[in-house]
């Protein structure tokens, strides 16, 4: 009786440490992962502060042709930015629902925040293809070149941005809010307040610049 009890101690001892050793495993996983992100986002602020230099060494290259304040319509770029800050606040909202355990309310928020987020895609598109119409493509001047290489990687990043957003509503749905998807929501959730910051600065140095 004795050999018994001391082999199912072991046993229970054995099965603690297992599941010690497993939580163990996924924190270390959690927090390489979180750190392997804040490394990526800070090689993207380098990205983004070479295509501003680029751009503010360049602005006034425009080989003749017209100026930003001849070619951008600032109450149309003003309403695109309205589209970004707002799917920064849906996301926030969707945030505070996934804290709250609320799955379902979590999902609709982040699928109003992609709607936003694509609109803000579908302006920018709108934006360059008239601009090209005008005949102000990036080969027409060293300025133009700059101008479509910032807004549009910050456009391409905002893409990626919003695929993600389709991944994790499928993921949310078919998982729930587990750990795995709390720490990719989060991770989401520095990416696309990351590029509203970014988007700031665009508006800021790149269009306001030239009404002021």
């Amino acid at each position: 009786m004795s050999q018994v009890l001391s082999v199912t101690a072991h046993g229970h001892a054995d099965g603690h440490g297992d599941h010690d050793a497993h939580a163990h495993d996924s924190h270390d996983s959690g927090t390489t992962l979180t750190l392997g992100f804040w490394l990526y986002l800070m090689s993207d602020c380098l990205i983004f502060a070479t295509l501003f230099a680029t751009f503010g060494v360049l602005v006034n290259n425009t080989a003749g042709g017209p100026s930003g304040q001849q070619l951008f319509e600032l109450p149309f770029v003003l309403g695109e930015t309205m589209l970004l800050l707002l799917s920064s606040f849906t996301f926030g909202v969707a945030m505070l629902n996934l804290y709250a355990g609320r799955t379902q309310r979590t999902i609709v928020w982040l699928a109003i925040t992609f709607l936003f987020g694509a609109g803000f895609i579908a302006m920018e598109i709108h934006e360059f293809a008239e601009l090209i119409h005008r005949g102000a493509g990036p080969n027409v001047s060293a300025s133009l070149s700059a101008y479509y290489a910032l807004v549009g990687t910050h456009g391409l990043h905002v893409s990626a941005g919003l695929l993600w957003l389709l991944v994790m509503m499928h993921q949310l749905k078919t998982y729930g809010l587990d750990a795995v998807t709390r720490r990719r929501m989060a991770c989401l959730s520095l990416f696309w307040h990351f590029l509203d910051l970014i988007w700031i600065c665009v508006f800021t140095f790149v269009y306001l610049r030239e009404f002021v």
